[in-house]
């Protein structure tokens, strides 16, 4: 895409700019995330994952060409651009499909990129570094980069059969779990080794050349590498730029690449700036968006209780907890505490496994309910300021309306802002469209 690969060049010629990947499927956190792109006049880079939609639905239930009609028809009602908006596929390959083996997990890996890109997605994580049932563990480097190379070879007869700007990929087997840690980051974390990085830009290069692909190279933007950022359940660990100097001078032999960090979420603003002056110029950001999202709409649920009682409440929080009880299997394998600390884990998780039930019909219903109760009877503004403090100052300071949806999406852009801060606002590239 032109004008990421604009970024990309800029970022290439010394300029400290970047651009941030919201990664959720939330219509709030997506509204959000627009709002956020048109008050800097810039671009939004709005991902999904594999395991959140794919030809089969996904957890959202949603296609390739659902999620981009879903964006676009936001984008609209907002009277943003279309043309300053990047759909992004994350972690496309096996992901979903890692109980097969590798022939039939790979035909829907197939099928899925070739979905993506026909559904008008622009850049394409291509992540073959999970092993399927019939591999043999671990993944050589060049097996993962075969994969890769063959999907790459997917999405671009599927560009090529329809309009538009070519796509542009982004590669990398030092892949951090999506979502978070599964074990605790007491004992650190191993940034990516130089000469790992290296092995891997080779390979890639190699497979997609024998794959006749070597006209993409100047198209692959983008290398996902570990550099010491992640979080698990309550804590994380923050970025330390010190120790990445070395991983940092193999991008700048690189005439087209930068890196690409997941994970990110919870960072410092500090940190993120720190980040894309390191060459981290694509952040990924996800949980720590639903995590606000959950933040809004428990704390207006509480305010709700007290403004109008339990008998006319929602009773939000309540319906998704019984629904992650009846459902456990978003958060069942991720929190193995028990007791009182599997309630603190399932409700407050940095995790965030909540994401997954916003869209369960229960609790879409509460929330709803929610929203009207309080449309029909707007909070006073010394309650809202007892759980959400920051947005009850907004509606004073009339920033934003004393409406449910502008508090939650009010919060969520706490955590864009950080984000933006960093790619744009403190650059000279605040001052252009990128």
């Amino acid at each position: 895409m032109k004008s990421l690969l604009s970024l990309i060049k800029k970022h290439k010629q010394g300029k400290s700019v970047g651009i941030y990947s919201v990664c959720s499927a939330h219509p709030l956190v997506i509204e959000a995330a627009i709002k956020q792109a048109a008050q800097d006049n810039q671009l939004v880079l709005i991902e999904a994952t594999s395991n959140q939609v794919n030809q089969f639905g996904g957890y959202t239930g949603m296609t390739p060409k659902d999620f981009a009609q879903r964006v676009f028809s936001l984008a609209k009602k907002l009277q943003f651009p279309a043309s300053n908006i990047v759909l992004g596929g994350d972690h496309l390959g096996p992901n979903c499909w890692q109980h097969l083996p590798a022939k039939e997990a790979m035909a829907h890996s197939e099928q899925m990129i070739h979905d993506y890109v026909s559904a008008g997605f622009k850049k394409i994580h291509l992540d073959c570094s999970m092993s399927c049932a019939d591999d043999v563990e671990p993944l050589s480097e060049t097996i993962m980069a075969e994969r890769a190379a063959r999907l790459c070879l997917v999405a671009e007869n599927a560009w090529q059969a329809s309009k538009g700007e070519a796509p542009v990929y982004v590669i990398g087997t030092e892949v951090p779990t999506p979502g978070g840690a599964l074990e605790s980051l007491s004992l650190g974390l191993e940034i990516t080794k130089p000469e790992e990085a290296i092995s891997t830009l080779e390979a890639h290069h190699h497979a997609f050349t024998e794959f006749g692909l070597a006209y993409v190279w100047p198209r692959v933007i983008g290398l996902v590498v570990q550099p010491g950022v992640e979080f698990d359940h309550h804590s994380v660990h923050h970025y330390q730029s010190a120790q990445t100097q070395k991983l940092c001078k193999v991008i700048e032999s690189q005439p087209y690449l930068v890196f690409e960090a997941h994970s990110t979420d919870y960072q410092t603003p500090e940190a993120y700036q720190q980040l894309v002056k390191d060459h981290f110029a694509i952040l990924k950001v996800g949980p720590a968006l639903t995590f606000a999202l959950r933040e809004a709409l428990y704390g207006l649920e509480r305010a709700e209780k007290e403004w109008l009682g339990t008998r006319n409440a929602s009773h939000l929080r309540e319906t998704i907890e019984q629904v992650m009880r009846e459902q456990p299997d978003h958060w069942r394998s991720h929190y193995l505490s028990k007791g009182h600390q599997q309630f603190l884990d399932c409700s407050y998780s940095l995790s965030d496994r909540i994401r997954y039930y916003w869209t369960q019909p229960e609790v879409q219903a509460a929330q709803l309910t929610l929203f009207e109760n309080l449309a029909e009877n707007p909070l006073p503004v010394t309650l809202i300021s007892q759980y959400l403090p920051n947005q009850a100052k907004a509606i004073t300071q009339q920033h934003i309306q004393n409406t449910p949806a502008d508090i939650v999406i009010h919060k969520i852009m706490e955590v864009t802002q950080d984000y933006s801060s960093a790619c744009y606002i403190n650059t000279a590239a605040s001052k252009e469209v990128i």
